[in-house]
């Protein structure tokens, strides 16, 4: 049995160890704001923070958070995913949607350790997330809207 703590609360699974954190996440546990993108690390969709890393959770083996803390979009309560997810309705981000439980787990992650980003530094920290719909501006724009409030 594997045990960790999600979103705060207590969690344990008897998949297998090398079984995808998101299959867990998703389907064990029932938390579908992290989704599936790729399956290969490349898109971001499925980010989500262990022990306040953002980290593909599609990738990362369910063995490998154990005894740690994960934290999907459901669970992202910090000041900095707050004013996130108010940047992003503000500056209507999202269109098909897919993609931005991710984007703002990388941009909360980013923040939490970086509150005044430069362009460059916004650029670098989400190279990697991608929005099959292009909204790469109004990304940019809602992280840094979000680091002035």
């Amino acid at each position: 049995m594997i045990r960790f703590q999600l979103n705060g609360a207590a969690v344990s699974t008897n998949s297998p160890s090398e079984t995808p954190l998101l299959w867990v996440v998703r389907d064990e546990l029932k938390h579908k704001g992290t989704k599936f993108g790729c399956g290969i690390a490349m898109c971001g969709a499925c980010t989500v923070h262990i022990n306040g890393e953002a980290l593909r959770s599609c990738i990362t083996p369910v063995s490998a958070v154990a005894g740690k803390d994960v934290t999907t979009i459901e669970g992202l309560t910090s000041p900095a995913g707050k004013a996130l997810q108010q940047a992003w309705v503000d500056e209507q981000v999202p269109q098909c949607g897919y993609c931005q439980s991710g984007q703002i787990m990388q941009a909360a992650s980013l923040l939490e350790s970086n509150p005044s980003p430069s362009d460059g530094e916004i650029k670098q920290a989400m190279n990697g997330n991608l929005c099959r719909c292009m909204a790469y501006t109004r990304i940019h724009k809602a992280i840094k809207s979000a680091a002035k409030s």
